[in-house]
């Protein structure tokens, strides 16, 4: 009987019930609290769904999930060596069409005022009290853009990350909620209802060097920038060069879905109590709202400006889908657009901007990185 208590007591003590906190257990909510956004909210699922699960696992005593294991050693490598990213990227340059931005290069002015909120916050944060380095990783969230935000708080603040690849993402699941009342303080009504001509037809040739030009031009301007610029174009390349339909299904879909798998799951497993359960947590959640309100209000400025200058040809609510977040933000552009003119069709103009939003913040990491990496 001794032995038979001795071997509980021995199960008890080696169990995570033991050695379970109450910082694991906050954690562990947190991670439940992500995964109902994800399955019962439908918030950013393919990405939010395995941050959670990461981040319950992570947040188990006793497993060394987090840093002992096979699995997720391996899939960290892929964070720590700037591999999962950059591979992300690609994949959104093979399943976006820079037609749009191409038919109307202008709307690259609209993408570069809706990062204005990256250096505001970056400020921010400083006056908060982070460092420089933790700052540029905490202003990147203005950018709306995840991997860009992971990519570059990897280089500069590492242990930063979870909270601010949550932040990121949290707020571009919940572009449809934020931005509508920014775009309509900052329009009038005459404003909203303006409808856009239809853009010319952009041709082969066109879309074809228009990766190749942007990677040249941008990455002999910004070195930094390569992984995420040259990745990005490349994956266009696949989708436009009209030779390589293969590579394009793969990186869209396979190569896509299996990195946003592993780069979530690391992200979450990052979320540990002692690196997460913090007042800077709640800093750069602030701070990152912050950031993606004034690129929001960055953006609509530049629309404002230039529906005036083109004699009101341009609807200024294009300009809020400078925010990266393709293409949520285009479709949240022609979601209000609609609402005040059902005859509006605002969503290939605002692609136009959203693109070069995605464009803006890999410059503006690149840039950051330049500066304070």
């Amino acid at each position: 009987m001794d032995g038979f208590i001795r071997a509980l007591v021995s199960v008890w003590t080696d169990s995570g019930f033991a050695s379970l906190t109450i910082e694991n257990i906050i954690m562990i909510l947190v991670g439940l609290v992500l995964l109902y956004l994800a399955i019962a909210k439908d918030y950013e699922p393919l990405l939010l769904l395995p941050i959670a699960f990461g981040c319950i696992m992570a947040n188990f005593p006793n497993t060394g999930f987090e840093t002992d294991m096979g699995v997720m050693m391996a899939i960290g490598f892929g964070i720590k060596y700037e591999i999962f990213p950059p591979l992300i990227f690609m994949g959104v340059g093979a399943m976006t069409d820079f037609g749009p931005l191409i038919a109307n290069p202008k709307m690259v002015f609209l993408g570069a005022a809706a990062q204005v909120g990256v250096f505001v916050a970056l400020a921010g944060a400083m006056l908060l009290g982070f460092n420089v380095q933790e700052a540029a990783s905490i202003g990147i969230i203005g950018g709306a853009d995840g991997p860009t935000a992971i990519f570059l708080t990897n280089k500069l603040a590492p242990h930063l990350l979870g909270a601010i690849a949550i932040a990121a993402y949290s707020y571009m699941a919940l572009i449809p909620m934020i931005q509508p009342p920014i775009m309509k303080l900052m329009t009038s009504d005459a404003d909203r209802k303006i409808k856009m001509v239809q853009a010319r037809v952009v041709s082969k040739t066109e879309k074809i060097l228009f990766p190749i030009i942007v990677t040249i031009f941008v990455i002999l301007l910004l070195p930094s920038t390569a992984p995420l610029i040259g990745c990005l174009m490349l994956g266009n390349l696949f989708r436009e060069c009209g030779c390589t339909d293969r590579l394009s299904d793969t990186v869209q879909n396979a190569l896509m879905n299996i990195v946003t798998i592993f780069l979530s799951t690391s992200v979450g497993a990052t979320m540990v109590a002692s690196n997460f359960l913090k007042p800077e947590t709640l800093k750069i959640i602030f701070l990152g709202l912050v950031a993606f309100g004034i690129s929001t209000a960055g953006g609509l400025i530049g629309g404002n400006i230039m529906c005036k200058l083109s004699g009101k040809k341009v609807n200024p609510l294009i300009g809020s889908a400078g925010v990266s977040a393709v293409p949520m933000a285009a479709r949240v552009s022609q979601m209000v657009g609609q609402k005040a003119n059902p005859a509006n069709f605002l969503l290939m103009h605002a692609m136009g901007p959203n693109v070069a939003g995605v464009i803006g913040s890999a410059i503006a990491a690149g840039f950051l990185l330049a500066v304070f990496g």
